[in-house]
């Protein structure tokens, strides 16, 4: 499944990193704190979080993610808009909590 699937399922926001809506997707993580993402996200993860800031494309970059869905309604920031759209990783939102979200996107992947 690419990001852009992922998108149209769900009907995600795509905020950023549109030239990225290619990535493949092989499996999903959900957490809030960096450091654990850091640890124990996959290359090809998406990965659900509320955070919005600048460190969030660190990470992604870093771990090599296909996308990330911000929850609750939150927007990124500037800095993370401006870092995707290098990175071509894709920041996604959507109005949904990190656990409706995340069993959506599960269901979505196991098929």
């Amino acid at each position: 499944m690419t990001v852009k699937d992922l998108t149209e399922a769900l009907e995600l926001k795509v905020f950023s990193g549109q030239q990225g809506l290619q990535n493949e997707i092989s499996g999903g993580y959900t957490s809030d704190l960096l450091s654990d993402v850091m640890g124990h996200c996959k290359q090809n993860d998406v990965w659900v979080t509320l955070q919005t800031h600048r460190n969030i494309m660190a990470i992604a970059s870093l771990r090599e993610l296909a996308a990330i869905v911000i929850v609750k309604g939150f927007e990124p920031e500037a800095e993370a808009i401006n870092k995707s759209n290098e990175e071509n990783i894709p920041i996604l939102g959507t109005s949904l909590g990190a656990f409706e979200i995340s069993g959506k996107i599960y269901e979505l992947l196991k098929k």
